[in-house]
């Protein structure tokens, strides 16, 4: 299981991460598609976004990231629909993560990553968008696990009351 391509050091206890699931005016969500940086034919497909740095919170982290992988500045960010723990070996060490999920829109369509890390530039393939019925058929990897169903949920009944917390993902 991968969260994604890692952009600091794996450090003692869990790192901080904001990610966001960004949808279109069409209710598509974008993805990315990373693999690890010596094998491109082990990969998968994640939501934007990466680690919380000093003195930033996590909505400021979670704009930060979605602007640097994709470019997309024109963005509503909403609530927090999910939280997960995860553990993943990437890139020859093994990552601890306290991911939060923040549902954001856009009409942007068009996706240009402008600041990424030397590691996402040997890790992330490019990015799609995807429908939920797309997502559901995809034959793919897609992080977090359930993103079909979680996504359909949503477009359905809406943002949850509070956070969802996700089953610990270790790999």
């Amino acid at each position: 299981m991968r969260a994604g391509a890692v952009d600091g050091e794996a450090g003692g206890g869990l790192r901080k991460v904001a990610r966001v699931v960004l949808l279109d005016p069409e209710d598509r969500i974008l993805l990315l598609h990373g693999h690890e940086p010596d094998d491109p034919g082990d990969d998968w497909w994640f939501t934007p976004g990466g680690g919380v740095e000093e003195g930033e919170t996590r909505e400021e982290a979670a704009l930060r990231e979605l602007v640097e992988e994709t470019g997309i500045t024109d963005v509503r960010l909403g609530p927090v629909l999910w939280r997960r723990v995860c553990s993943f070996p990437f890139a020859g060490r093994r990552w601890d993560q306290d991911e939060w999920y923040y549902l954001a829109r856009t009409t942007t369509t068009t996706t240009r990553a402008t600041a990424l890390t030397e590691l996402e530039r040997r890790s992330v393939a490019g990015a799609r968008w995807w429908t939920c019925q797309e997502l559901g058929r995809a034959h793919e990897t897609v992080y977090p696990t359930r993103l079909a169903e979680l996504l359909r949920r949503l477009l359905d009944e809406g943002p949850p009351a509070g956070p969802v917390t996700l089953d610990t993902e270790i790999v």
